[in-house]
């Protein structure tokens, strides 16, 4: 690879300014972002490219000792079924929760009857829950553990730069140091400075909502149901956790929801029972709420030269369906596939038309749960009796048909459609 010794980078988009560059250390991948995404697509590359593949992951967060990250995600049974290929469901499986059954109701805040009007339950598989609840810190630290031990350089680095060069990248990093590789993976979140950097636009918006997000123990046991209600502020999620706890997903309008986290532990004890209700007994949250602001955002491509965008950087989706986590392991299945089968016949994995695929792969299913996600919340969060009332009788009907039942619960699960070998539980 002639002229990856002494990168001189000229101006360019990805850059903004001229930038000389010493001599580069040469990685086959280099993902950006130290997240969820980010580790799982580390350890399916390492699968797919072998053992002799150089791939680094670079964030800064990975100099912290430890991870403050006192949310929880739903794994639908594609993302366990991928994390148990690469390694990692059984440092996960202890701390995780399966949903065993699901139900929908639709009512205002005050009501006394929550009436269910949507039912879910059974396996995906024999044996086989269609999600599991997991602590985002168990998934992290497990993901590092076994990125780790798969070989992996893990850097506490950040990326000031970057450009084209040939068949290659070349990296600046945050404390000055050059490096170069053959891909450049974005997975630094939904304000990536990579994709703002590499000059690809969003379409995005804000839903003038937040999400107070944190955990709650009971007095009964949840058997593993998850609850959704959906209220006119937004839907308040009860998602079952290991023992007599829950995680809480409470969306409201976004000054409603910082006035309720700070409100004094006695009104805030009041404002949750109103909602959680009492099937479960008495509720007391363990971990302090937070609330996190939600909006909308489209990448107009997931790729560039030498450059592709996975996760919360192609994507952000209202947490309305709890898909969030789980359209980003979808990008992870769909790009190491991509990459994998062009290595294997000799092909530049990071040609452009190898990235073209891996964005045909996404961005039709991508968009479509987007769109999905974004027409729910509109057509929930509303205090517009007329929608209730049209919305009732569609989830009632919905809850009468058990074979469009099916596909919805393998639709959530990630199951349908042209599914990644990662996603079905097969080995790269």
């Amino acid at each position: 690879m002639s002229g990856l010794s002494e990168p001189a980078v000229a101006p360019s988009p990805y850059t903004g300014a001229g930038v000389f560059l010493a001599p580069a250390v040469l990685f086959d991948v280099a993902i950006v972002g130290g997240g969820m995404a980010g580790l799982s697509l580390a350890l399916a590359l390492r699968q797919g490219l072998g053992a002799d593949a150089r791939i680094t992951l670079l964030d800064p967060a990975l100099a912290e000792p430890a991870i403050d990250d006192q949310r929880c995600s739903a794994i639908a049974a594609c993302g366990r079924r991928m994390l148990t290929v690469l390694g990692a469901w059984p440092r996960i499986e202890a701390a995780a929760q399966p949903i065993q059954s699901m139900v929908v109701t639709d009512s205002r805040t005050k009501d006394v009857a929550r009436p269910t009007f949507l039912t879910f339950d059974g396996d995906v598989a024999p044996g086989e829950a269609f999600a599991h609840m997991v602590p985002n810190a168990v998934l992290q630290g497990a993901l590092i553990d076994a990125a780790e031990a798969a070989g992996i350089e893990l850097q506490a680095e950040s990326v000031s730069a970057f450009a084209p060069e040939g068949v290659a990248m070349a990296l600046t990093t945050g404390t000055g140091a050059s490096l170069s590789t053959r891909l450049l993976v974005a997975c630094d979140g939904a304000r990536s400075r990579l994709r703002s950097m590499a000059g690809i636009d969003t379409v995005s918006w804000s839903y003038g909502q937040s999400a107070l997000t944190f955990t709650v123990e009971h007095e009964r046991p949840h058997e593993g149901r998850a609850e959704e209600h959906f209220l006119p502020p937004g839907p308040f999620a009860i998602l079952p956790l290991p023992g007599n706890r829950s995680s809480i997903v409470w969306t409201e309008r976004t000054a409603d929801a910082e006035r309720l986290a700070a409100l004094p532990a006695v009104l805030f004890q009041e404002e949750l029972e109103q909602r959680f209700g009492h099937r479960l007994g008495w509720v007391k949250p363990v971990t302090q709420p937070r609330p996190y602001p939600l909006g909308f955002s489209m990448a107009r491509s997931f790729i560039g030269d030498r450059l592709a965008l996975v996760g919360d950087a192609a994507h952000l989706i209202h947490p309305i369906a709890g898909q969030g986590l789980n359209m980003g392991l979808r990008d992870v299945a769909a790009l190491a596939e991509a990459v994998t089968d062009a290595a294997r016949i000799g092909l530049d994995f990071a040609a452009p038309q190898v990235l073209e695929r891996y964005q045909r792969w996404r961005r039709f299913d991508t968009l479509a749960m987007g769109v999905a996600t974004d027409g729910l919340n509109r057509l929930f969060s509303n205090h517009s009796d007329a929608l209730r009332a049209l919305r009732d009788v569609g989830l009632g009907l919905v809850d009468r048909m058990p074979r469009l039942k099916g596909l919805f619960i393998r639709d959530a699960a990630g199951l349908t459609g042209a599914v990644p070998k990662l996603l079905r539980g097969e080995a790269l």
